[in-house]
């Protein structure tokens, strides 16, 4: 009988402890999901829309509170984010300010990726600074040659679409990217960097753009947002 009791006690313990867990996770999900960085340390923030955001409303985006907002225009050589033009459209509609992002694909020369950009991308000069976005690794390419060329064909890329702007680029740096390459400290263009809720120093020195987080539920699309902020 006293080891039955004992039994029972145990599984009670056991089953308040994951009731414990549970609720935890869901308020610590419940707070990730409301969570954005304080506007007294970060006056100007904004979010970045692409297709995997679906259609988006802008205006609404407006009443959770974004100043700006970055598209997912191109990628590559060929890529084209297949909502570009509706929220280039739609983004200018709301009287935002935007700007665009190329995902840079270091397996594939720098002309055929800057003729895709500009085929896609207008000159406009009210447009924020464009952004290069560097997350796929110069080793995924299974090419030594490419790897050793990357900075060079990087630079090329960034020289035409400046050209075609009229304005620097910023350099959207992902951490592995980073820690493979070290482009951060041997390109002098202001930086974007990603972390969810922690600010982020991966590249040894100050960034401009912050990828604050990227579980954001508020107005305007139906999954999470990438929220970003700006470096006062």
């Amino acid at each position: 009988m006293g080891r039955t009791r004992k039994t029972v006690w145990r599984w009670r313990i056991v089953a308040l402890l994951l009731l414990a867990a549970i609720v935890a996770g869901g308020y610590g999900w419940w707070r990730a999901i409301g969570w954005q960085p304080a506007r007294a340390e970060y006056p100007m923030q904004g979010v970045l829309v692409g297709a995997r955001d679906g259609a988006v409303d802008f205006n609404a985006l407006r009443a959770t509170g974004a100043d700006f907002v970055y598209l997912e225009a191109s990628a590559g050589a060929k890529g084209r984010d297949e909502l570009f033009g509706r929220n280039l459209a739609t983004v200018a509609d709301a009287q935002l300010p935007h700007g665009v992002v190329h995902a840079f694909d270091p397996c594939l020369p720098a002309e055929r990726q800057a003729a895709n950009f500009v085929t896609i991308v207008p000159r406009d000069a009210q447009m924020l600074p464009p952004a290069i976005a560097l997350d796929k690794l110069a080793s995924e390419c299974a090419d030594p040659i490419v790897e050793a060329g990357l900075e060079s064909e990087l630079t090329t890329f960034i020289n035409q679409v400046e050209g075609h702007v009229g304005q620097p680029v910023v350099l959207k740096i992902g951490p592995a990217f980073e820690a493979d390459h070290g482009i951060a400290a041997r390109m002098e263009r202001n930086l974007w960097l990603n972390r969810d809720f922690l600010e982020p120093d991966y590249a040894g020195r100050p960034w401009t753009l912050w990828t604050a987080t990227t579980h954001l539920k508020g107005e305007g699309a139906d999954g999470p947002l990438r929220w970003v902020v700006v470096q006062p």
